[in-house]
This record gives structure tokens, C-alpha cells and sequence, in this order.
């Protein structure tokens, strides 16, 4: 545990405050021995209301809640409309009104709650797609470094070896 955080410590200050004095190499290397990825799908402990709104945002945006929720306004409608005289919600459906508006009411800070979480996920799934790209790149132009000195260097060893053949032939 000590050595995650120390290794989150390092990343964190290779990547955001690089005040200390790295040669290239030590900077890859403390970058590639590092691991700065994050599960953000891990299961998260919610409490009650978290999981409450979640429920419902789910349920709400579904097609099941509409069609039941338009069975259930036509029935009430209907079986008001039949019952004339005693109907315990006449004709204009006062409070059929009421509890659509509570229904509202109720409804739209639950999945707001529960998009305001999506969209503290989805910062985190940035932060960390943002954080690996940036070592990849780092990595990528270290490696492309590297290659162009190997290919510097095949190129001196090609011309060396054909003075050499050049020196044995005379």
C-alpha cells in the first residue's frame, strides 16, 4: 500500500510539477514502472439515496415507464369518466393534475442527482484516458528518440564497415 501511494505520489509530480531534475531515461523509466490507470468501473459503495436515484433515472427513461404510465393516466381517465356521479376524481381531474405535478416534482431531482454522479464518472474516465495518453506519447517519443540514435548509429557502423572493405581491398 505504502509503495501504490508512493508510485501515485511520483506520477502525480512527473506529470503535473516536474521541479525535480530527471535525466530522460529516469523519467521513462519512472513513467513505464508506473502503473497510472484506474478502474472507474469498480463497484463504488452507494448509499440509499444514490442507489434510489439511480433506480429511477433508469426506470424513468424507459420505455416501460411511459407505456405503464400512460396505461395508468388512461385508466384513471376512463374509470373516473364511467363512474360519473361518484367518481373520486371528476371530469377536469384535479387530482389526477396533483399527482402528475408531485410525480414531477419528485422525480426530476432523483435524475438529476444520479446525472450529476454519471458526469463526475465520466470527468474521472477523462482525467485517466487523459493521464494514459500522455504517458503513451511520452513513451512513444522516447522510443522514437532511441530508434532514430540506432538508426544514426547503423548508419556509422555501414560507413565504417565500408572503408574497412574499401582498406582490405587495396
Amino acid at each position: 500500500m505504502k509503495q501504490r501511494s508512493e508510485r501515485k505520489r511520483v506520477i502525480k509530480e512527473l506529470l503535473d510539477l516536474t521541479d525535480r531534475e530527471f535525466t530522460d531515461e529516469e523519467l521513462i523509466h519512472e513513467l513505464v514502472e508506473t502503473t497510472i490507470t484506474k478502474n472507474s468501473e469498480q463497484k463504488e459503495h452507494l448509499s440509499f439515496g444514490q442507489r434510489a436515484s439511480d433506480a429511477v433515472a433508469k426506470f424513468a427513461g424507459s420505455w416501460a415507464f411511459i407505456f405503464s404510465f400512460i396505461a395508468v393516466m388512461v385508466v384513471w381517465m376512463i374509470l373516473n369518466v364511467l363512474l360519473k356521479t361518484k367518481a373520486f376524481d371528476a371530469y377536469p381531474f384535479i387530482l389526477l393534475n396533483l399527482v402528475l405535478s408531485c410525480i414531477a416534482a419528485v422525480q426530476a431531482p432523483l435524475i438529476m442527482m444520479s446525472q450529476n454522479r454519471q458526469e463526475a464518472k465520466d470527468r474521472e474516465r477523462a482525467e485517466n484516458d487523459y493521464k494514459v495518453n500522455l504517458k503513451s506519447e511520452l513513451i512513444v517519443d522516447d522510443l522514437h528518440k532511441k530508434l532514430d540514435l540506432v538508426l544514426e548509429n547503423q548508419k556509422h557502423l555501414m560507413r565504417r564497415l565500408e572503408r574497412l572493405e574499401q582498406n582490405s581491398k587495396e
